[in-house]
């Protein structure tokens, strides 16, 4: 008998992300309510040291050097916000605004990730937000994030009539990527352990470099007012020690 030929091909998988999913759609309401009011608008800074400042801060001025997100809200208006989706959600309403801190809470396998990736394009749309940071435990976490925002970057795309943005995880060996997070208008989205940002005195991230314009890319990153999404954040803020 003549040996059967097997024949292998290969192809592309191509993953299908459902959009209309009621409860991711509450999730992400939820965490675009908290801005319900706000103006879209940003602000727009040097990304070099003023000179004639002697306290070398970053110069601030009406320029497309640099751009951020700007907070026009009081925090008042956050808190009365904040307490119309507690009551909607079932959760006591809270008697202050303690911080600008806010925690959504999803059961494991629900997708969570997919949940804080959107409420961006979310965000950007309704508030014209551009900057934001998502910070995770591990270097794994790291990985996984990266590649979940590769596969689903088709389908936000087609989502929000092609809104162009960026996405990178943060290298202290590439920090030109640091400057085109801080003066890019589009939407940005940097990736980073919370590692990368706890190792002051051996991190690029604390040090002048030309690489951004002469100053600490850290500071050309507070400019912005970025938007911090917090991965897992009990892992993240380092448990009952609190490295974090």
């Amino acid at each position: 008998r003549r040996p059967e030929h097997l024949v292998f091909r290969s192809y592309t998988m191509k993953l299908h992300f459902e959009p209309d999913l009621e409860y991711q759609h509450d999730a992400i309401e939820a965490v675009c309510s908290l801005f319900r009011g706000q103006e879209t608008c940003r602000t727009a800074f040097t990304v070099t040291r003023d000179a004639n400042d002697p306290q070398q801060r970053l110069g601030f001025a009406q320029n497309d050097l640099g751009i951020g997100n700007r907070l026009t809200l009081l925090d008042d208006e956050i808190l009365s916000n904040l307490r119309d989706i507690q009551l909607r959600n079932g959760l006591r309403p809270s008697d202050d605004l303690a911080s600008g801190d806010f925690t959504v809470e999803m059961e494991t396998g629900t997708g969570k990730t997919y949940v804080y990736l959107r409420s961006i394009f979310e965000m950007n749309q309704r508030y014209g937000f551009t900057k934001f940071i998502i910070v995770v435990p591990s270097v794994a976490i790291k990985e996984g994030v990266y590649k979940s925002i590769q596969m689903m970057e088709e389908h936000f795309r087609g989502l929000y009539a092609n809104a162009p943005f960026e996405f990178f995880v943060y290298d202290s060996a590439q920090l030109g990527q640091v400057r085109n997070f801080a003066t890019s208008p589009q939407i940005q989205i940097m990736v980073v352990t919370v590692g990368a940002i706890n190792k002051k005195d051996v991190n690029n991230l604390y040090k002048d470099s030309e690489k951004t314009g002469g100053e600490k890319p850290i500071d050309l990153i507070r400019a912005t007012h970025p938007i911090l999404i917090v991965d897992e954040p009990q892992s993240v803020d380092g448990g009952l020690e609190g490295r974090g």
